[in-house]
């Protein structure tokens, strides 16, 4: 029963990571619009400031991995800010990708932007110096699976920032924003990308996800150190950020 358990946990998470897949090929060539609509373009200063510290911990010539790059815009800000360092960009979502190429080329930024699922990276234990994920572990059919690839991939010393919507504080804000949410986003979302199913999704992923709080836990408990987080805009956003410390993690993802 025990096996058999396990057998169907894993085939629900296959499941949900490709219709997850699936959903963000889909609203690839309307995203980056969407973002800035519906953010009334504050998202690029949270992304700025998940730069700032991710970067913090990066030497000269170092390098960051950013997961669930999506269209590129954290990869392209960390690469702006720190043109000595290799930057990486990772996604599951070939057509997301494919605009983060073009935005990269266009801005004549050198990202290297490859294929990769955040649950299991093609990289080896210990081979960068910072990673990032902006509004994308909420998204993985198992975030404490991406939470342990990403302290494996890191160098010891090394640093994650973790950008992500919390659910709603209780109170009027946060009332209002479930509102926006729940009725105010999916419409435009619709209206914008043609994918009701994926702005119907999207906010319900973000009420179901972790508090802050819990998420500091989860990044504890998946061996990162010195775990601090601090809301942006009123709570919509959260920056978690951590550190690794000086033993190297074991092994190799195969």
């Amino acid at each position: 029963m025990a096996v058999s358990g396990r057998r169907e946990e894993r085939e629900a998470a296959t499941d949900r990571a490709e219709r997850v897949r699936a959903m963000f090929s889909d609203i690839a060539p309307t995203y980056d619009l969407l973002n800035r609509v519906l953010s009334l373009g504050v998202d690029g200063r949270w992304r700025a400031e998940a730069a700032r510290s991710a970067l913090a911990a990066v030497p000269v010539g170092g390098s960051v991995l950013d997961v669930a790059t999506g269209t590129g815009d954290l990869a392209i800000a960390l690469k702006r800010a720190r043109p000595d360092a290799d930057v990486v960009g990772v996604d599951f979502a070939a057509p997301m990708l494919e605009l983060a190429r073009d935005k990269a080329a266009k801005r004549g930024v050198a990202v290297r932007f490859l294929p990769g699922d955040g649950t299991a990276l093609p990289f080896e234990a210990g081979s960068f110096d910072a990673v990032t994920i902006a509004y994308g572990l909420r998204n993985f059919a198992d975030p404490d699976a991406g939470l342990r690839e990403f302290r494996r991939v890191l160098r010891p010393g090394g640093r994650l920032a973790v950008l992500e919507f919390p659910p709603p504080p209780e109170g009027l804000f946060g009332a209002l924003f479930r509102f926006y949410f729940r009725s105010v986003l999916p419409r435009v979302g619709r209206l914008v990308s043609g994918a009701p199913d994926a702005y119907a999704y999207l906010p319900e992923s973000v009420l179901a996800f972790l508090t802050p709080e819990a998420l500091k836990e989860r990044m504890v408990a998946s061996g990162f150190a010195a775990v601090e987080y601090r809301l942006q805009t009123f709570g919509v956003s959260a920056l978690h950020v951590a550190g690794v410390g000086s033993e190297p993690v074991e092994g190799e993802h195969d």
